[in-house]
């Protein structure tokens, strides 16, 4: 088989179509089609359906996709380490990272690793969504609290707790009554369980607003509209500075960011090193070096 072919149908296979592929890698349009139609040829299969608009795999097309798409990285991952003596990290580094995490520290973190390791092209995709590692071409994914998955390996790196914050002119409610709340989507329970010193409570709230990212939550507790369900890491120096207040510490278990890669894959130089760059900057992996490192 064709490796150079089988390489430009994984990169159509990938994007989605012949232009887009182009697009992405600078490949010619018409280069990738006629080795595709090569590979096609040589197996004796149809490996796209390819309509007026768009290009689907077909399920041949697919099976050797997934069957393939892993292996090639893994021969690329190994000539790299080859050719840069297995120490130097270089080449393309693709991250998918949650939109929290990729707010406050991500772009920080991307800098610092650019800086150190010139020679790796970093790319940082921020989505919440699961994410297919080989068939969107990942080399790792951080994600928090993530489902078990015999095809991933990795390590929880950074660990975090949710906390009930709001102004110190928002008193907190006793009894039936509900506090104003802010809640991060229109989901959000209106009975939260706390604990504090004095013990375990609840507190009741009528969401006053709804928004979409935890960031805007923050913004809008601050200026005192109710109060929040927030990581800690958040709000530690709002903590600090009393311009809000703790009224407990949610009693749901811990937050933990995971960085996951395939099981299956060659652990390549780029994506040892990013886990390693992520242990010297959170080497405890405790909320207030998380805190600490997003600044106010």
């Amino acid at each position: 088989m064709d490796l150079v072919a089988l390489a430009d149908f994984n990169l159509v296979a990938r994007h989605g179509g012949f232009g887009k592929a182009a697009r992405a890698t600078g490949r010619p349009k018409a280069t990738l089609s006629r080795r595709v139609g090569e590979l096609e040829s040589s197996l004796g299969l149809r490996l796209f359906e390819r309509g007026a608009r768009d290009l689907k795999l077909t399920e041949e097309g697919r099976a050797l996709f997934e069957r393939t798409a892993r292996l090639l990285s893994e021969l690329d991952d190994t000539a790299s380490a080859i050719a840069s003596g297995g120490h130097t990290p270089k080449g393309k580094l693709r991250i998918s990272a949650p939109a929290l995490f990729s707010q406050s520290a991500m772009g920080k973190i991307a800098a610092g690793f650019s800086l150190k390791y010139p020679e790796v092209r970093l790319e940082v995709t921020t989505e919440d969504r699961p994410v297919d590692m080989i068939e969107e071409g990942y080399d790792l994914v951080i994600r928090v609290n993530p489902d078990p998955d015999i095809n991933l390996v990795g390590r929880a790196f950074l660990r975090d707790r949710l906390v009930v914050v709001a102004s110190p002119n928002l008193s907190r409610p006793t009894g039936a009554l509900a506090a104003p709340g802010v809640a991060r989507g229109a989901g959000e329970r209106q009975t939260w369980h706390v604990r504090t010193s004095a013990g375990r409570s609840t507190i009741k709230i009528e969401p006053v607003l709804i928004l979409s990212t935890l960031m805007m939550v923050r913004d809008a507790v601050r200026a005192g509209v109710g109060a929040a369900r927030l990581p800690i890491s958040l709000v530690t120096h709002d903590l600090a500075d009393g311009t809000l207040v703790h009224w407990g510490d949610l009693d749901e278990p811990e937050v933990a960011l995971w960085a996951l890669y395939p099981s299956r894959r060659l652990l390549s130089a780029r994506v040892s090193a990013f886990l390693d760059f992520l242990k010297q900057v959170f080497p405890n992996g405790t909320p207030d070096e998380l805190a600490a490192y997003i600044g106010r």
